[in-house]
């Protein structure tokens, strides 16, 4: 086991904002050497945040320059529909995955609002297309992600420029707190009991007590981290995309501990969990590659596979453990089909 105290000078989780150098941004690429694996279909300028939904079968696109948020029918990468958005969304989630319900959350950072997008089924007891907006809420300053409280209906919201975490039912804020400096990447543990925050201002991660918004532990997370996925169990994985490694932390008893830091050959951005075959998939833009790691509490590297030019996030379908890839660079969508 590492010690997170070991990681406090790269940190800096004490030292006053104004001492705090800036979050980490994602890297610029490299032009492309290698042909992408897989599938590459053209979706539309700057595309960012991606979640496959393994019930619909459908992948949702969001486009920073306009605004749109794209669904994508995974099978064929035929484009269903495309939605209207009032302002550029960085990163997507889901809500109620695989079920008539599920939504994508889309924070929308130009325009300060949270929106719940249908992908098709039921939703407040009324059937509901695909494309439809269902919620919308006003939060903070800049919201940067936002995930799902399990099956509570309601959504955990991380507002990075007015260092707040706020909780979101429908169209209303219901609870807020001012947490560490900008939060970045959100997940949850325990059934969406416990929220998880990076915050990459200050550069620490920080887990709440979804009702009550205690916070339960903060630890040191690396010289720059970005985003999280997390195991229900309690085991989470963060992207320090300044120190380019992957740092693995483990809730358990009360405590949140380092236990490892995988390190990489470069900068990691987007990462996606594969929580069926126990595998994270992490991008790195500047080498416009993609790696697995075998998502067990020691990790390894598996299979690097090529992708398309400055790929930014990464999604998987665990029905079938494809995955998404987004390439910022020609506003495309890959798809692929890992061996294993």
């Amino acid at each position: 086991m590492v010690s997170a105290a070991a990681l406090a000078g790269c940190g800096g989780g004490s030292k006053p904002a104004a001492e705090l150098p800036p979050a980490a941004e994602p890297p610029n690429a490299a032009p492309l050497t290698v042909k992408p694996a897989g599938i590459v279909t053209k979706v539309g300028k700057r595309p960012e945040g991606i979640v496959a939904d393994p019930g619909t079968g459908l992948v949702a696109v969001a486009l920073r320059r306009p605004a749109k948020l794209v669904i994508v029918k995974a099978s064929t990468g035929k484009v269903v529909d495309r939605v209207s958005i009032p302002g550029a969304p960085r990163h997507l989630q889901l809500a109620d995955p695989g079920s008539s319900a599920a939504r994508v959350l889309v924070p929308d950072e130009d325009d300060d609002t949270l929106s719940q997008v249908s992908l098709g089924g039921r939703y407040g007891g009324k059937d509901v297309p695909v494309g439809r907006v269902v919620a919308q809420a006003k939060v903070g300053r800049q919201p940067h992600d936002a995930t799902p409280l399990g099956s509570t209906g309601e959504v955990a919201v991380g507002a990075e420029l007015g260092n707040v975490l706020q909780i979101v039912k429908g169209d209303k804020v219901v609870r807020q707190k001012r947490i560490a400096l900008q939060p970045g990447g959100l997940a949850t543990i325990d059934g969406g009991r416990i929220i998880v925050v990076v915050a990459v201002k200050q550069r620490v991660i920080e887990l709440y007590d979804a009702q009550t918004l205690e916070r339960l532990a903060s630890e040191p997370a690396g010289v720059g981290p970005t985003h999280v996925v997390c195991r229900d169990e309690g085991i989470c994985y963060v992207a320090d995309t300044t120190g380019k490694g992957v740092l693995v932390f483990e809730w358990k008893d009360g405590k949140l501990d380092l236990l490892r830091r995988q390190y990489l050959s470069s900068q990691p951005y987007g990462i996606a969990l594969d929580e069926k075959r126990y595998k994270v998939w992490v991008t790195l833009p500047a080498v416009n590659q993609l790696v697995e790691l075998r998502a067990r509490t020691k990790s390894k590297t598996g299979q690097i596979i090529p992708t398309v030019e400055q790929p930014q996030t990464v999604a998987v379908d665990e029905s079938d453990g494809k995955v998404f890839v987004t390439g910022a660079t020609e506003g495309v969508l890959q798809t692929v089909t890992p061996a294993g």
